[in-house]
C-alpha cells in the first residue's frame, strides 16, 4: 500500500528552500550520487509526521526534504545506505516497499496525465487512429499494452519507421509499453487502451514527459508482449 497518495492531476510545482543536499546552480544534489541536477531528474523525499519517508513527486509537501536521482537503482541504494536519515539529520523509518511506492506513484501520475490529455483531445486510442496520427506526423509518442497482439504493434512500428525518413533528424516517434491491459483497466477504467498515442499540446507533452520519467525510473528493457523471448521487465 502506498504511504502517500498524491492527486492524479498535475499541479504547479513549488521549489522548497529548506531542503538537504541543495545543488549550487539551478538544481538540487542527489544524496546518493552527490551530483547536482535539474529537479525534473530528481525525486524529493520527506519524512511524514510519524518519521516515515515518503516520495513527494509534486515537490509540495511541507518540511525539510532531500533529493535522489529518479532511478530505481539509486533509490534502492539510498535505502540500503541509510542515506535518508543522514541527509535529514534525524531518525526516520524507511519501508522496504519505498522503491515500489515510487513506481506506483509515477504510474498513477502518468495515468492521470493520460486522462487529462484525453479530455483535451490530445490522447487518442485505437490502432487505426494511432496509425493515422503517426503517418500524419501528429503523434508525439505511441503507447501499447504489454500484452497487445504482435501484429498490431508491428503495423504501427512500421509507420513509425517510415515517418522517420521524412523528418529532418531521422528519429522515430517514441514508443512505450508499461502496463498490461488488465493493469490499465485498474489505472484508467473505461479509458484503458491497447494502442494509443499522445498528440501535440501541453497535455500531450505532459504525457510524454511522465512516460519518460517512468521509463527512466524503471531502468529496464522496454516491455514487450507476453510470450516473446526476453520476458517482461521485473517491477
Amino acid at each position: 500500500m502506498l504511504t502517500v497518495i498524491q492527486g492524479l492531476m498535475p499541479a504547479e510545482e513549488t521549489e522548497t528552500t529548506d531542503d538537504a543536499g541543495d545543488g549550487e546552480v539551478n538544481g538540487r544534489m542527489c544524496i546518493v550520487t552527490r551530483q547536482s541536477g535539474e529537479t525534473d531528474g530528481l525525486i524529493r523525499f520527506v519524512a511524514d509526521p510519524t518519521g516515515r519517508i515518503v516520495a513527494d513527486l509534486k515537490k509540495q509537501l511541507p518540511g525539510r526534504g532531500c533529493w535522489v536521482t529518479a532511478e530505481r537503482a539509486v533509490v534502492e541504494k539510498a535505502i540500503a545506505k541509510k542515506a535518508f536519515s543522514r541527509a535529514l539529520k534525524r531518525d526516520v523509518t524507511v519501508g522496504p516497499e519505498l522503491a515500489d511506492d515510487v513506481d506506483r506513484l509515477l504510474a498513477l501520475q502518468l495515468a492521470g496525465m493520460m486522462n487529462l490529455a484525453r479530455k483535451a483531445g490530445q490522447f487518442i486510442s485505437g490502432s487505426s487512429k494511432v496509425d493515422q496520427a503517426v503517418r500524419s506526423m501528429a503523434a508525439l509518442a505511441v503507447f501499447h499494452a504489454v500484452d497487445a497482439a504482435a501484429d498490431g504493434v508491428r503495423k504501427i512500428d512500421q509507420a513509425r519507421k517510415a515517418m522517420s525518413f521524412v523528418v529532418d533528424d531521422g528519429q522515430e516517434i517514441r514508443s512505450f509499453r508499461f502496463f498490461t491491459e488488465a493493469e490499465m483497466n485498474g489505472l484508467l477504467g473505461q479509458n484503458a487502451f491497447i494502442h494509443a498515442c499522445a498528440l501535440a499540446g501541453q497535455a500531450g507533452e505532459g504525457v510524454v514527459k511522465r512516460a519518460n520519467m517512468l521509463e527512466t525510473y524503471r531502468g529496464t528493457v522496454p516491455a514487450r508482449a507476453v510470450g516473446a523471448e526476453t520476458g517482461l521487465p521485473t517491477q
